[in-house]
């Protein structure tokens, strides 16, 4: 019989650096990502973040620039690296380490505003990531998650992952808008739910 997967085996994926590339229609499509983060970060009325895998720190550091007091983690070391080295440009401490979801503890990673942006595509547990999540958020939560079937139909169309139906190679869970945000209405009040194309963004407070 075949073992369920452990809540710490979170399933890396591709590697696509979507904050920098430079092809036009990607670059549009994460312009209107990156506007719906703004309003809806903007909207907390709060100045201090936490973001939980941060990749190669792009939207902490956005925070950052704007103002914000921001920390963050991400379970890959070699992107923790990438995060520290945007830290290492402005002159400031490191503000990234290399941590698992599971690992956070509400006393030392807790934040007005708690961010987990395109992660629980690819956690197997996803009710217990939510746990995790919900603990640290005093009292906002920010997540996205790619728009399904969207986001496959689009891989299909440029032709990438045929084999897989247009799967993006990592991604386990998969959410229509109104699934995911039915999801997180289970056990958080939702304040605001965006549809930035291919995505759905959703503002969520914990109390």
């Amino acid at each position: 019989m075949n073992e369920a997967p452990l809540a710490y085996d979170n399933v890396p994926g591709n590697f696509y650096d979507k904050y920098n590339t430079q092809n036009p229609i990607a670059r549009y499509l994460m312009q209107g990502f990156l506007r719906n983060f703004d309003m809806m970060t903007a909207e907390t009325g709060v100045r201090d973040a936490y973001e939980v895998g941060c990749g190669e720190g792009n939207l902490s550091i956005r925070l950052h620039d704007q103002g914000w007091n921001v920390r963050g983690s991400d379970l890959e070391a070699v992107s923790v690296s990438e995060a520290n080295q945007q830290c290492a440009k402005r002159g400031i401490a490191p503000i990234f380490e290399a941590r698992s979801l599971f690992d956070l503890r509400p006393e030392e990673d807790s934040a007005e505003l708690v961010i987990c942006c395109e992660v629980l595509e690819h956690v197997p547990n996803t009710e217990q990531a939510l746990s995790v999540l919900k603990s640290l958020a005093k009292p906002y939560l920010l997540v996205s998650v790619p728009r399904e079937p969207i986001w496959r139909v689009l891989n299909i169309a440029r032709g990438k992952y045929i084999a897989d139906f247009g799967n993006t190679p990592g991604h386990i869970n998969h959410w229509s808008s109104a699934s995911f945000v039915n999801l997180l209405s289970n056990s958080l009040k939702i304040v605001k739910v965006c549809k930035p194309f291919p995505w759905t963004m959703v503002l969520c407070r914990c109390d």
